[in-house]
């Protein structure tokens, strides 16, 4: 009997078994979540460290989502050229140049040092994201690609705790304990301590790029010896660019998958970078706590928001095998609207559990998204998920829309700047929930 004719499944594609690809693959999930998570409380600490605005902190988020924007097409068309595993090498390879170039970067003692340095490490992610995912997309039977996507996108989430909880136990814990706005004033009292103050803080805050670039490098060289089976479509005829895109731009499913997909990542990014802002609010500025000490338990705050949204990633995937990805999509959206009207009206302890509350509801809705999107597209796979890794770049545009309100002075139209920005997600999830609905009533 020929093996060959084996019945498609999860991780087996033409006779093919992808199992062990796909584990390497998933650690390539952790990672990049990792990169993100490691990034976002970063704004809050590059703000204090070098005394600049919220809106020239974002710029942080700039620099990052830039680089997917810029790198995905080209990745898509060298991928095209080579193979899903040439682009995760390539990405890797990236990603550490990236990271390690923090060094250089703290050298020169100036914040614009650190983008390119960042938006270096973000074109390796693209490649990354560009290549994993639809690598992922075809290690099985169609119909199971977005369940296999989803377990897959499942592990990501491990790598965004664990850079969070660097992030915020490790940096922001040590960085020194000088207030800000006493540092404001020694900015022109006392340049000298200001310069020394700035110089410790920027030593513990590269610390961590330095150990992941290192670990890149040796996931880069297992990945290489490890023996890894072209997906079932690489070896088919090579499709010109533009040639693509035209075909992706008439596939209403598709183009309407990378708008939400760019509103989503928006969502995503402020919800998470601007908890901590949210937390300070609500225990500094409400509360009365001292800077450090709220700090401190706004930590809990945002590791409790992402340990939800691990949880909700396995819990999503399980109720995938009973209810419709789009239908899904809508309900949790809607879920997070309503949220997001507790973190605008209701403020304190209240409002900020609303906000760690919507990372729950985001949980499935980057992968479900994806998956939705890439279905049906066939050979165009590959140029369609770099499209939605385009999108990416939402998380670029929508942090310094948000950052500029937060930077108004006094209210608008009776609530606190920092409150009435959560509208900009808001609006992001109600472009999600529309498009859930939609794909529902094209199937």
């Amino acid at each position: 009997m020929n093996t060959n004719t084996k019945k498609d499944g999860l991780f087996r594609k033409n006779g093919v078994s992808y199992l062990l690809s796909f584990i390497m693959i998933t650690i390539c999930f952790v990672m990049w979540g990792f990169a993100n998570d490691v990034t976002n409380p970063m704004v809050k600490n590059f703000g204090t460290i070098f005394q600049i605005t919220k809106f020239q902190s974002s710029f942080v988020q700039v620099a990052f989502y830039l680089g997917y924007f810029v790198m995905a097409f080209p990745a898509a068309m060298f991928i095209q050229r080579y193979s899903f595993k040439a682009g995760v090498l390539t990405g890797l390879t990236l990603y550490a140049i990236g990271a390690l170039a923090f060094i250089p970067a703290k050298s020169t003692g100036t914040f614009f040092a650190f983008l390119p340095a960042y938006f270096v490490m973000t074109c390796g992610l693209s490649f990354l994201e560009t290549s994993c995912n639809p690598y992922v997309y075809c290690m099985g039977s169609d119909e199971t690609a977005t369940l296999r996507l989803n377990l897959a996108q499942a592990f990501n989430p491990v790598g965004a705790i664990s850079g969070a909880f660097i992030a915020l136990t490790y940096v922001t814990a040590n960085l020194d304990p000088t207030p800000s706005d006493v540092r404001a004033t020694l900015v022109t009292s006392d340049p000298a301590r200001f310069e020394a103050i700035k110089a410790h803080d920027l030593d513990v805050l590269v610390q961590p790029y330095l150990y992941i670039g290192i670990v890149i490098i040796i996931l880069l060289l297992a990945i290489r010896l490890t023996k890894m089976p072209m997906a079932s479509d690489e070896g088919s005829k090579k499709k010109n660019l533009w040639t693509a895109i035209k075909q992706l731009a008439h596939v209403k499913n598709y183009r309407e998958g990378v708008i939400a997909q760019f509103f989503y990542v928006g969502a995503q990014t402020v919800c998470w970078a601007y908890i901590v802002y949210y937390g300070h609010h609500v225990f500094h500025d409400l509360g009365g706590m001292a800077e450090q000490a709220s700090d401190q338990l706004t930590t809990k705050f945002y590791l409790g928001a992402l340990a939800l949204f691990a949880i909700g990633r396995f819990v999503c995937t399980g109720f995938m095998k009973y209810v419709r990805p789009g239908r899904l999509l809508s309900i949790l959206a809607i879920a997070a609207m309503a949220l997001l009207c507790g973190v605008i009206f209701a403020d304190g302890i209240a409002g900020l559990s609303c906000l760690v509350a919507v990372s729950g509801c985001m949980s499935l809705m980057f992968p479900t998204i994806y998956g939705i999107a890439l279905k049906g597209l066939k050979e165009n796979v590959k140029f369609g998920g770099a499209g939605l890794i385009m999108s990416i770049l939402g998380g670029s545009v929508v942090p310094p829309i948000q950052a500029a309100i937060m930077d108004v002075k006094g209210d608008i139209l009776g609530l606190s700047s920092l409150n009435i920005s959560f509208f900009i997600p808001f609006i992001c999830f109600i472009v999600i929930a529309v498009y859930g609905y939609r794909t529902l009533a094209r199937s």
